[in-house]
């Protein structure tokens, strides 16, 4: 039922990720802790695909990086909800964020910058 999670989606299938399945459920917290990503990394919406957790507004040129190199991670993370991010267009204004590669451990790397 969030616009900006819904926005996502469409991105997502957008770029070629047609699979996709929405479940709507009132808090991502334990179904993102079971996947290994931290609350520090927490955003609104939680995805997994091929077994890694894709944490908030995380751009699908990244999933398929991330697919592509097949890292030892739990996923990749968007936290909050940056301005300009998958989702999260609005009307041209952009704000710089990160995406992160959250490791088994639930540190984080940077993965890339947007």
């Amino acid at each position: 039922a969030c616009g900006c999670c819904s926005a996502w989606v469409d991105r997502m299938k957008q770029a070629g990720f047609t699979r996709v399945e929405v479940v709507s459920i009132d808090d991502t917290g334990p179904i993102r802790r079971r996947l290994g990503v931290p609350d520090a990394y927490a955003s609104c919406h939680t995805g997994v695909i091929e077994g890694y957790a894709l944490e908030g507004h995380v751009p699908p040129a990244d999933v398929r990086t991330l697919l592509r190199a097949r890292p030892r991670a739990a996923g990749l993370a968007v936290p909050g909800m940056p301005l300009g991010s998958p989702g999260m267009e609005a009307g041209g204004r952009r704000e710089p964020f990160q995406t992160l590669l959250v490791g088994k451990d639930g540190k984080a790397r940077i993965f890339a910058r947007h």
